[in-house]
Order: structure tokens, then C-alpha cells, then sequence
């Protein structure tokens, strides 16, 4: 008995155990899934509209150098039939039919005493009655590419006015959207900071630079 106590008293009191304090959990943001769950959405809404308006955008922004709605084109032909030159439109008709045109004429008339014009909607035919020589020009619209455009600028007019400015306010809530959607040092408060800075002062320093209006 003796001994027991000897070692319980050599052992020396038992330690004592510290509860380890649990950090308390940081609060999430409830409305950040919200945000980026409408951002996605209406992005896949406005995938179709972006590339209408895109696509339209580079065409007509270089509208200097080309035509952004039709394909222009020019042919020469020679007809070998005698034309008659006292009787306008019989020589449409036989230049016409050589050239296995169906269409019919919108105008007929002189431009001289040798050279009759047809016209025939997007395409126009130059006849020489002397020597059958005929130039022939025209346009065709370019696929897709047109319709885009006549979107684009808003020439429907009417409902599609609403429907432009529903993806304007779209496009400023995805920008908006974007700002906040990540937290942290990729947000706002760091990198996105810059490059949101960067994209505001390209317009602004063109302007400056250029002029402006």
C-alpha cells in the first residue's frame, strides 16, 4: 500500500487538458451563387444575339472597303444576233433570251443612239445594239450577313427596338455581373481592378489622342 502511494507521488499530478477553441466559420455571401447562376444564364440567352451583333459589327465597321450587305459582280457578254436599234424592246427580248434570262425587265431605255440599258431589280444589263456587246452588272445579297446587318442597325424598326434594348441592358448586367462574381484577390479588389482600369481607359485615351468627336 505503501509502495502504490510512493509511485502515485512520484508521478506527479496528472496534466490538464485545454479545449482548442474552433474558429468561428466565415459567413458566406448568400448572393454570390445568385449572381453567377443569372450571369451563366443569361449568357447562354444572349450567345445567339452576341454573334449577330458581333459579326455585323466588323462588317460594317470596314464599310470602306467592301460592300457588308451584297456581292457586287460584273460580267461581259456578246450577243450574235442582229439587234434592232428602232425597237427597244425587242432587243431586250432577244438580248434576254441569249443570255437565258427569265426575268422580266423593270425599265427599258436609251442612254444614246447605240446603247440601251435594262434594267432587271439588283442587276442591270449595258447592250451595245451596234456590235451585241453587253455588260452586265448586278448584286446579290450576302447570306446571313445581310439580315445581320439590316438587325444590327436597326432597320426593322418597330418591336425590334425592344428587342435591341433588352440585350443592351442584358450586356450591362453581364458586365456588371462579371465585376462581382469572384471574391479575393482575382475580384474586384485585385487583379479585376486593373483590367476593369485598363478596358476604361482604352476608349478614353483614344478619344484624348485622337480628338474625339
Amino acid at each position: 500500500m505503501a509502495e502504490a502511494d510512493a509511485d502515485s507521488e512520484d508521478a506527479g499530478p496528472e496534466p490538464r487538458t485545454h479545449a482548442i477553441a474552433k474558429p468561428t466559420p466565415r459567413k458566406k455571401n448568400r448572393w454570390r451563387p445568385w449572381l453567377r447562376a443569372l450571369h451563366r444564364d443569361f449568357g447562354y440567352l444572349l450567345v445567339g444575339l452576341t454573334f449577330v451583333y458581333a459579326l455585323s459589327g466588323l462588317a460594317v465597321n470596314h464599310i470602306e472597303d467592301w460592300n457588308p450587305n451584297f456581292v457586287e459582280w460584273e460580267r461581259e457578254h456578246r450577243v450574235a444576233e442582229p439587234l434592232p436599234k428602232d425597237d427597244d424592246a425587242a432587243a431586250a427580248q432577244t438580248v434576254l433570251a441569249a443570255l437565258a434570262i427569265d426575268a422580266k425587265p423593270t425599265e427599258i431605255y436609251r442612254t444614246d443612239d447605240d446603247e440601251l440599258e435594262i434594267l432587271l431589280g439588283e442587276r442591270t444589263l449595258t447592250v451595245k445594239l451596234s456590235t451585241g456587246k453587253v455588260d452586265d452588272r448586278g448584286r446579290e445579297p450576302r447570306l446571313l450577313l445581310r439580315v445581320a446587318n439590316w438587325l444590327h442597325l436597326n432597320r426593322g424598326k418597330k418591336a425590334w427596338t425592344y428587342f435591341a434594348d433588352g440585350y443592351a441592358v442584358l450586356l450591362l448586367f453581364l458586365a456588371t455581373s462579371g465585376v462581382f462574381m469572384i471574391p479575393g484577390r482575382k475580384g474586384l479588389w485585385g487583379r479585376g481592378a486593373i483590367l476593369v482600369a485598363l478596358g476604361t481607359a482604352i476608349p478614353i485615351a483614344y478619344v484624348a489622342l485622337s480628338g474625339g468627336p
